[in-house]
């Protein structure tokens, strides 16, 4: 395995300052192999064998498939060849063959197309684009859980990147699906006509810049709302939230050993061949990063049952994909027979996913102290999952985050802006929600070793994952940028578009998918090798990306073997499989 090969240059002045730029591009499944390496050695938890690091492989194409100079499907690849070692590490203890034996293959082409898994659907044969264009799409889904909160050119405006008073330092705004929050707390008036985004962008853009960055995120400290300066990667790596996280592993998962001791749980013996067969998992999540862990864990055979409030927002189109292989419900924690229902399903779990801000489940007594209480009462350890924007630990611990947050405070967005020839400063989106979905990849590889532990070891574990963490590692010395003539290239051959500042998450995606189609149709099509169908489904015939790992045990390889639901599906009498 390859990885003292691999040499960066500064990139200062091509990407801004705390850039590295690689002196040497490897072809995609060749750097994967060299990255797996990499973020393998830095794991704890994660086998340092290097006979089962040789069971992984990579294929895939040889030149980078999305804009910009970011190796976001090569990172995916690789968490998800680790997923795949793990995988059979449990296969092994359920009395498969020796995991050194068992080969893991990964497409890194698949890798890329996954990251964007959530815009790519068909729903009868049409994708997520053409029902936007043609107005389809709404009709499909009999349950409108966005309720408004995105409709019009300002509330879309609201979450978008905005110059300051100083012009070198931009800010990204986020209206945290309430926009008339974010925008009356600013003074902004809302009582206005507008027909277009270009609009609503240039009107907010006038408000905006009369803010300095500092004075923004003040204020939104202060009202508890989200919103981020667009650092550089050096100035977000010397804030006192960046050095925290940088102290601590992607992959981050603890022993909790000081909690009362609980044998080990043996994986069960179930006619499922698939690894995580058998485990229990509820998970309490919103938008992407949380419900990925639990969509990438029912893939390997766990049993999800997704908890959500109906009086939450949430956007329709994830259901489609961030629900397979799972059970919806919908329950108000704030009601006593609802609490009583979470309270028996918890009883149960081995796992427990929540995705709101770190420690504001406390107070409903659905802390990770509570549930190790919970587990030394029942005598059976439980895996507690932490994923929220800045970690765990710091100053901005407990503050709310989006992918656009991560994007911004890691430096991503600089950098994206500088890629595209922007002025210093001008912030754009990177092109697909990669921290979002790498967040939810890390999430379900440390908890998958953490069911490993526990059948070795017994106890139970806390999993950390945050966005700002994911996006870190996008922009860290040993990954590597693509070098500028790399991104043109790239730009060219998939004839992408030039992304702008006011520019949403799916209509970047969207525009990616578009390029795909014109250089992959057969990967992009219902009928791509990199597709999973459904004949169906609540909402008609579905056909998603599916699984990104591969396993010599075909009847263990990854695939859901129920379709995606609406969230809150299920009635309230819904048990453990």
């Amino acid at each position: 395995m390859r990885t003292d090969a691999h040499k960066t240059i500064l990139g200062c002045a091509v990407y801004g300052p705390g850039t590295f730029i690689d002196a040497t591009v490897l072809p995609v499944p060749e750097d994967a192999q060299r990255v797996f390496g990499v973020l393998s050695s830095r794991t704890p938890g994660f086998t340092k064998d290097p006979a089962l690091w040789r069971t992984v492989h990579f294929e895939g194409g040889a030149e980078p498939v999305i804009p910009g100079p970011f190796k976001g499907p090569v990172v995916a690849a690789v968490l998800h060849a680790m997923c795949g070692v793990v995988a059979n590490e449990l296969l092994e203890f359920r009395g498969g063959k020796p995991a050194k034996e068992s080969r893991v293959t990964v497409n890194t082409d698949h890798a890329a197309f996954w990251l964007a898994s959530t815009y790519s659907p068909y729903v009868d044969g049409l994708d997520i684009s053409t029902r936007m264009r043609n107005g389809t799409l709404r009709r499909i889904f009999t349950r409108d859980f966005e309720r408004g909160c995105l409709d019009g050119p300002l509330a879309a405006s609201t979450t978008a990147l905005y110059p300051t008073k100083d012009s070198r330092v931009w800010y990204q705004l986020h209206g945290s699906l309430d926009a008339t929050k974010t925008l009356s707390s600013m003074g902004i008036n809302m009582d206005v006509a507008l027909n277009s985004s270009k609009h609503a962008y240039n009107y907010l853009k006038a408000y905006v810049q009369k803010w300095g960055a500092d004075e923004l995120e003040m204020h939104n400290i202060r009202n508890g709302l989200c919103g981020s300066i667009c650092y550089t990667p050096e100035g977000w790596r010397q804030t006192e939230m960046g050095k925290r996280l940088a102290r601590l592993p992607l992959v981050n998962y603890t022993h909790e050993s000081y909690a009362q001791p609980t044998p080990p749980v043996r994986l069960p013996s179930l006619p499922d061949r698939r690894p995580l067969a058998g485990i229990k998992v509820l998970e309490m999540v919103r938008i992407i990063a949380g419900p990925t862990i639990g969509v990438i864990l029912a893939s390997y055979g766990a049993d999800v049952i997704r908890v959500n409030c109906s009086k939450l927002a949430d956007w329709n189109v994830l259901q489609l994909t961030l629900n397979a292989g799972k059970r919806t419900i919908d329950l108000d924690i704030s009601e006593e027979a609802d609490m009583a229902l979470l309270t028996e399903l918890i009883g149960e779990a081995d796992v427990f996913i929540q995705g709101f801000r770190y420690g504001s489940l406390g107070k409903r007594g659905l802390s990770l102290h509570d549930m190790l209480i919970t587990a030394a009462d029942r005598g059976k350890g439980i895996i507690y999952v932490d994923e929220n924007c800045y970690g765990t630990d710091g100053p901005f611990a407990e503050r709310p985050g989006w992918q656009q947050i991560g994007d911004a405070a890691s430096g991503a967005s600089y950098v994206m802006g500088r890629a595209l020839g922007y002025q210093p400063g001008t912030s754009v989106l990177p092109p697909l929600p990669m921290c979002d979905m790498t967040t939810g990849i890390v999430g379900a590889l440390a908890t998958m070793m953490a069911i490993r532990d526990r059948a070795q070891q017994g106890g139970s574990y806390h999993v950390a994952c945050s966005l700002l963490a994911a996006d870190a590692t996008l922009l860290d010395p040993e990954v590597g940028l693509y070098p500028l003539n790399v991104v043109r290239r790239t730009m060219d051959r998939f004839k992408f578009r030039f992304s702008t500042p006011e520019q949403s998450v799916p209509e970047i995606m969207i525009e990616v998918i578009e390029g795909w189609k014109r250089v992959f149709p057969q990967y992009t099509a219902p009928s791509s090798p990199f597709m999973t169908s459904f004949g169906s489904t609540p909402w008609g015939r579905l056909d998603m990306v599916g699984p990104v790992v591969r396993l010599d045990d075909t009847e263990a390889t990854p695939t859901w073997t129920s379709a995606p639901v609406p969230i809150c599906y299920h009635q309230k009498s819904i048990r453990w499989l």
